[in-house]
């Protein structure tokens, strides 16, 4: 039963190859080649050139945009104008604690530094400011019409105090979120 499977096989090949018609295996070909996908030009190279121009274009503008972008700096100040009369007006005693403590405000502003991270919070103390400066003026247009009073005096004073408190309140809370920012980007 065991024929020699060499033999069997040049049998068949004798016996079974035919000729092929003319023209079958250009048709063939043909059929082929139909069913092979298209292969499209690609335009990959379009894409690259224009992904780099939006990638030029945008890190050109982010840097624009930076280097152009003035630093923020707001200063709150008692503008005196001639017709108001400050305390420096009614003793140079309260001349110099008005002076100390415009001072120490502006001092504190400057000492002050403004990020992304803590603007929100600058803006907020700042409205307050501006809100005190105010009623610093009133104060002060009540002194020019009615005169100086102890109470009149007493209040611009304590104006100008809470001012001064409102900033240092701000500065100690600049400086936790400062501290609370470092240890978050520690961990």
């Amino acid at each position: 039963m065991q024929q020699d499977i060499n033999k069997k096989f040049k049998g068949f090949e004798a016996e079974h190859v035919s000729k092929m018609p003319s023209g079958h295996e250009a048709r063939f070909l043909l059929k082929l080649d139909a069913d092979q996908p298209i292969k499209r030009t690609s335009n990959k190279w379009f894409y690259y050139i224009a992904a780099s121009v939006m990638l030029f274009l945008s890190c050109g503008l982010f840097l624009f945009n930076n280097k152009t972008e003035q630093p923020i700096k707001r200063t709150v100040s008692v503008e005196k104008s001639l017709e108001l009369k400050s305390l420096g007006d009614v003793s140079p005693e309260l001349k110099q604690v008005e002076n100390y403590y415009l001072a120490s405000i502006n001092l504190e502003l400057s000492k002050m530094s403004i990020n992304s991270n803590n603007k929100e919070l600058f803006d907020t103390y700042l409205d307050q400011l501006e809100n005190l400066n105010v009623a610093y003026k009133n104060l002060s247009k009540d002194l020019t019409q009615n005169g100086p009073t102890e109470v009149l005096v007493t209040a611009l004073i304590e104006n100008l105090k809470l001012r001064l408190e409102t900033l240092q309140r701000l500065k100690n809370q600049l400086k936790e979120m400062n501290q609370n920012f470092n240890s978050n980007t520690i961990i």
